[in-house]
């Protein structure tokens, strides 16, 4: 009977290693999935941004403005600017 007991215990952990497995593999292929999914939406994210700046650049050429060199220049400071700070 030991024999036997042995056998059957040999062959559920196979079934289990097999098992185990075979859900690893699933699990790989739905993260490898969501993953390429992610990257796609980022990707077309970032045409749908370049596209929109170019849109603006359209836009501000159209209406005659010129693009400062830096979008994050601070402008001169206003009059309500300099009250509220004290400076100038």
């Amino acid at each position: 009977m030991e024999g036997h007991d042995s056998q059957d215990s040999k062959q559920s952990a196979a079934d289990m290693t097999a098992f185990v497995q075979n859900l690893l593999q699933q699990m790989q292929n739905r993260f490898q999935t969501m993953s390429d999914s992610i990257v796609t939406k980022i990707d077309d994210m970032g045409n749908r941004i370049n596209e929109l700046e170019q849109s603006l650049s359209d836009l501000r050429a159209e209406m005659g403005v010129e693009l400062s060199p830096s979008p994050a220049a601070p402008a001169k400071p206003t009059e309500e600017m300099t009250k509220e700070d004290g400076s100038a």
